[in-house]
């Protein structure tokens, strides 16, 4: 097969030496494949097999598991640290969750990309995130619908929030204002006053389809979050 673009979701360790992993691809979405030697202390598959790099890969096998045949580095690693780091993971635990197996989501691997490059700076992160999240809710076929159950608009002086079996919105008096999901509806996220609403709407579309196990990338942002508040 010819090299396909992928990046490193997830990785485990498997049997002796190898190591079981989770690659989103750009043509067949996530895949889960062993690498041979990829737990095997300076193993040039080890070194390549890290999270937030770029990789060309070939893999054999018909059946769910295959077998990682080529690995090799086709840029920079993306050099994260602190809360940049810590989306990064929670983007690759999402995207481990949420994709099915050999779903081709190339929308989903190119905001991923653009991600990875805006994850260094702390003003483009946040936005960069959520489109990221997006993108993965519209390969679901879970994207929220801006109006009320029955389909009738958003009154832009009601407050409301986000109902998941409908995916539209229903009244709610700690809700978001109508006006702002409008706004979200729209497109255009870059006015400062949505990041909250946008994150809680994400939050809440994306809740049903991660299951009831806390994301363990959420919890260390939190503990993060409470060791600067000291």
């Amino acid at each position: 097969m010819t090299a396909e673009p992928a990046f490193l979701l997830h990785r485990r360790p498997y049997r002796e030496t190898s190591a079981l992993v989770d690659l989103l691809t750009l043509n067949h979405g996530r895949i889960r494949a062993v690498a041979q030697g990829g737990q095997r202390p300076g193993s040039k598959s080890r070194q390549r097999l890290q999270p937030f790099t770029p990789l060309f890969v070939t893999w054999r096998g018909e059946r769910e598991l295959k077998r990682l045949m080529l690995m090799e580095s086709r840029g920079h690693t993306a050099l994260l640290a602190g809360e940049g780091l810590l989306c990064g993971l929670y983007a690759n635990e999402i995207a481990t969750r949420l994709l099915p197996l050999e779903f081709a989501a190339p929308e989903v691997f190119a905001f991923y990309s653009a991600l990875l490059e805006a994850l260094p700076a702390p003003a483009e992160r946040a936005l960069a995130l959520r489109r990221y999240e997006w993108a993965l809710l519209e390969t679901l076929g879970a994207t929220p619908r801006f109006c009320t159950q029955d389909g009738g608009a958003l009154d832009p002086q009601i407050r409301y929030r986000f109902d998941a079996e409908s995916r539209s919105f229903i009244p709610a008096e700690q809700g978001i204002e109508g006006r702002t999901l409008r706004y979200i509806d729209q497109g255009d996220w870059q006015p400062v006053g949505l990041a909250s609403a946008l994150k809680a709407v994400m939050r809440a579309a994306l809740a049903p389809h991660l299951g009831s196990t806390a994301l363990r990338s959420r919890e260390l942002m939190l503990d993060l979050a409470r060791r600067r508040q000291r």
